[in-house]
């Protein structure tokens, strides 16, 4: 088999062909490191190689694995790899050297992936876009002029790309579904708890981090999260355990679901024609598929939601530089004025407010996740757009050139619709369906209820079925 046949094959399929002696796994990572090689000078998505780390694994790789030795790529951001700086996209931390691996990294790899590159972000991953001043931007392999969204807006541009079907992201306001609507690719967000952030995390501000892949099918999805969900000790959140893998839940036909449907921004921020068409037509989609589909909204205020979220917003680098300040013995304020200018305006409104504030607010989201829990309570999905608006031209995010408070509005306006399945702890996932006239991917959104993935997973995969999207080939494919 030519090395070039590769790029068509999902993990799955890449580690079907080593089970059954047709391939090797270093044949596969040989090849996934010569595409690397001829596109990732075309969007810049992997910061740092690991050809020789990654060669090791696959040469030892058992084929009794999961994946078999498949290659794959993580986000340079929590899933910490012993021995390996993690950089977090920043100047201040880009010599961190982790001296273990995180749980989630000791889980891949018993999984058999071989992890050759680690993916760009933006810094501390606090923007909906992946353009560090450490790294430069990534750019988006459907048109390089935009944004491939993020904050894992390596992993979506390397896995549309096809450098690797699927590939590690995190997501904490939607920093999986937002590349992955950018991208076009499948994206989804578990349950609170569903995978540990241990041992270096418990809480990540309020309990909103949640890690997974984005991927150009849904049954990798499906089997990268039955490899690798579950708690480790001390973990201060937990998800109880599926029925069955989601990889045999995936055998089965959904059945009928009671759909909402939203295309009007709960934030009151305006929603491009574009996300609203997706939105509409996914839910025909649907209804043809035999779902029950009611036009439907959660009662928000949403001026209280924007005050509020922008205070809370500003906790992650808030939490994430007065921590590192702590351990160097340094001061917050001293450190602060080392990173980019978003977060330094992150900096500024989170230093301001109170830890009893800060409960306070906390308090309030839970209450929000209860006015979401509720209505989910009369529906089985409820299916937003994904983003206010297409992939953003790069800049759109720029606080050098916009202003803090600018681009936070500019922020709230683009995850008018993700950012709720994190506050309420909710499974999420973004769904590859539309392309506007210009090409552009448009993703569209379905939340489910609390440790409910299995019917996302299932209706992800009646989509897939109904409307194939693994078959697109974005411009920079076809310069490679």
């Amino acid at each position: 088999m030519a090395m070039d046949e590769f790029v068509g094959f999902d993990l799955t399929a890449q580690a079907a062909l080593v089970k059954s002696g047709e391939v090797t796994a270093s044949e596969l990572l040989e090849a996934a490191i010569r595409r690397a090689e001829l596109v990732n000078p075309q969007v810049n998505a992997i910061v740092r190689p690991l050809h020789e780390e990654a060669r090791a694994e696959a040469e030892d790789a058992s084929p009794d694995t999961v994946f078999a030795g498949a290659p794959f790529l993580v986000k340079d951001l929590y899933c910490h790899m012993a021995g390996i700086p993690t950089s977090g996209a920043s100047e201040i931390t880009k010599d961190f050297l982790p001296q273990h691996d995180s749980e989630l990294m000791r889980r891949y790899r018993k999984a058999g992936l071989s992890t050759f590159g680690k993916t760009n972000l933006c810094e501390f991953g606090t923007l909906g876009t992946t353009e560090p001043k450490l790294f430069g931007a990534t750019l988006n392999p459907w048109d390089t002029s935009r944004s491939s969204g993020g904050s894992s807006g390596g992993a979506g541009a390397a896995v549309a790309a096809r450098i690797v079907p699927a590939a590690h992201g995190g997501d904490g306001a939607g920093s999986i579904r937002i590349p992955a609507s950018c991208c076009g690719l499948f994206g989804l967000k578990p349950s609170r708890g569903r995978i540990s952030l241990g041992p270096d995390l418990g809480d990540s501000t309020g309990g909103i981090v949640n890690e997974h892949v984005l991927s150009l099918t849904v049954r990798d999805s499906a089997a990268l999260l039955d490899a690798t969900r579950g708690p480790m000790a001390g973990d201060p959140y937990t998800a109880p355990p599926p029925e069955m893998d989601y990889a045999q839940i995936l055998r089965s036909a959904p059945r009928r679901l009671r759909i909402a449907f939203t295309t009007e921004s709960l934030l009151g921020t305006y929603v491009d024609p574009d996300c609203v068409a997706a939105t509409v037509a996914t839910a025909e989609l649907c209804e043809s598929l035999g779902h029950d589909v009611v036009e439907a909204r959660p009662s928000l205020d949403p001026g209280t939601y924007r005050t509020y979220y922008k205070r809370f917003w500003a906790m992650t680098a808030t939490r994430a530089i007065t921590a590192l300040a702590r351990g160097r013995n340094v001061p917050a304020e001293a450190l602060a004025r080392q990173v980019e200018s978003f977060n330094q305006y992150l900096f500024e409104v989170g230093s301001r407010i109170t830890a009893a504030d800060y409960l306070v607010d906390l308090n309030w989201f839970h209450g929000v996740g209860r006015t979401i829990a509720n209505f989910l309570g009369e529906f089985d999905v409820w299916l937003t757009p994904t983003l206010g608006s297409p992939p953003p031209v790069l800049g759109h995010f720029d606080a050098d050139l916009h202003g803090g408070e600018e681009v936070m509005d500019r922020f709230l306006q683009f995850l008018a619709f993700t950012t709720f399945a994190n506050m309420a702890g909710l499974p999420s996932m973004s769904v590859p369906l539309y392309w506007t006239p210009a090409g552009l991917p448009v993703g569209t959104q379905f939340t489910g209820r609390f440790n409910d993935e299995g019917t996302l997973f299932q209706l992800a995969a009646q989509l897939e079925e109904a409307r194939p999207w693994s078959g697109r080939r974005p411009p920079v494919y076809a310069t490679a």
